[in-house]
């Protein structure tokens, strides 16, 4: 915006100097020379008169006094019988002139000037118009940038605010700049931060309160599941059925852990050297009787015994997450490999189904973005989940959908964890 600014400000400048300043220098050149002639006809004039009467007065007509009278001029005077009489230097041959003539009584008075004296007096003209244009230009640029400096910075003053209220930081700047316009931008602004803190306030007070008050439901879920084990007639059936109900309440526990720690964003999580292929397979134990009902299958691949740094919970809602997404959106098997990264563990998770819309492609991880069959929250809190953990989550492959888990290694972490420990050397 600085440039254009100037620019067109240049522009304008230099558009308005030429209308005045050609015109301007051509006036001026032509005065210079008009002049010029005027003056030599009023030179030829008076010379004339002088001989008029030193003729009448029978007085002899003096050259050299002439030529004292009227300096840097060659004057030719032609007397009654054609006896012509000079006075002044002869300018040289080829030398351009400016004459002038006047005639009286028979006696012819012709005065010259070398051009180049008035060609020079023009010059010089011209060069001070030169010099007060190429100020001018100077003096609007000085301005101009002046200005451009008064109206760019508060715009970028105003766009880091907008960035900082973009990335949660609400707190109202109350600067204004002199600019009426300026300043009701940065008045809204101002009234938009307040708000937005008084809603990330009340979100945040919301899910705190949320997280806390589903916690003890759950806690007292786990407890009475313990005891119906315990109390239970056929234990052998009653006991696999309640630890696995036991299994999900904690794992429901753990959930409500991590959207508190998000709410309070809080990015470290509860990340622990974790086996990945034990939570696939509890995750597949779980969901393969469904996609067998459904008559469709889940199918395990790629290197076994990876390590990575996540919460076994965290990564049991994810990958439970994709497992629901494609039993809903995809079509035949299943496919869940593990393999590891340059600085992770990638856990893919793929079907053999049409994928996704090319329309939805580029916003499947947005909140409340969906083909129409779900609230379109699971994968924006699937990546929500992996992202406290300090991972990530990722469309691989549109058609057929493949998503990615990246992990980070122990080994990584550990080195992380080091530095920060350790501090600058």
């Amino acid at each position: 915006m600085r440039r254009r600014l100037l620019l067109s400000t240049l522009a304008v400048a230099v558009v308005a100097i030429l209308l005045l300043g050609i015109p301007l220098a051509y006036a001026t050149h032509k005065l210079i020379y008009e002049e010029a002639r005027q003056s030599l006809e009023r030179e030829a004039s008076s010379i004339l008169g002088g001989v008029g009467f030193s003729l009448e007065s029978r007085q002899p007509i003096t050259t050299q006094k002439i030529a004292q009278e009227y300096p840097g001029r060659f004057i030719t005077i032609t007397l009654p019988g054609n006896q012509v009489v000079t006075a002044g230097a002869r300018p040289p041959n080829g030398a351009g002139l400016l004459t002038a003539s006047a005639d009286a009584g028979g006696t012819h008075v012709q005065v010259s000037q070398e051009a180049n004296e008035v060609r020079d007096a023009a010059l010089r003209q011209l060069l001070l118009i030169g010099s007060l244009a190429a100020l001018g230009v100077a003096v609007t640029v000085g301005l101009a940038m002046f200005q451009a400096r008064k109206l760019t910075l508060p715009l970028i003053d105003l766009a880091e605010t907008a960035d900082r209220l973009g990335s949660g930081n609400a707190r109202p700047r109350r600067r204004r700049y002199g600019i009426p316009e300026v300043d009701r931008v940065a008045e809204v602004l101002d009234r938009s931060a307040v708000r937005i803190a008084d809603l990330l306030a009340a979100s945040r007070e919301f899910a705190s309160d949320a997280s806390h008050q589903l916690r003890t439901p759950l806690t007292a879920l786990s407890m009475r599941l313990e005891e119906m084990i315990e109390a239970a007639d056929y234990p052998d059936v009653v006991r696999e059925e309640g630890a696995a109900a036991v299994a999900q309440a904690e794992r429901l526990v753990a959930v409500v852990e991590q959207l508190l720690a998000r709410s309070r964003h809080d990015r470290t999580g509860a990340a622990v050297p974790a086996p990945i292929d034990d939570i696939i397979a509890q995750q597949v134990e779980e969901w393969r009787p469904i996609f067998r009902r459904a008559g469709r299958d889940i199918r395990i691949t790629g290197r076994p015994g990876l390590v990575g740094m996540t919460s076994p919970e965290g990564l049991s809602q994810i990958i439970a997450t994709l497992l629901d997404n494609s039993l809903v959106h995809g079509r035949g098997t299943v496919t869940i490999t593990t393999k590891p990264g340059a600085n992770s563990v990638v856990v893919e998770v793929g079907d053999e189904g049409p994928g996704i819309p090319p329309e939805l492609e580029a916003r499947i991880f947005e909140r409340s973005v969906t083909s129409g069959k779900g609230t379109g929250l699971g994968l924006y809190l699937a990546r929500s989940l992996a992202v406290v953990d300090g991972g990530r989550l990722e469309l691989i492959q549109a058609r057929p959908a493949v998503f990615g888990v990246f992990l980070r290694q122990a080994s990584e972490a550990r080195l992380a964890e080091e530095r920060v420990v350790s501090g600058p050397v």
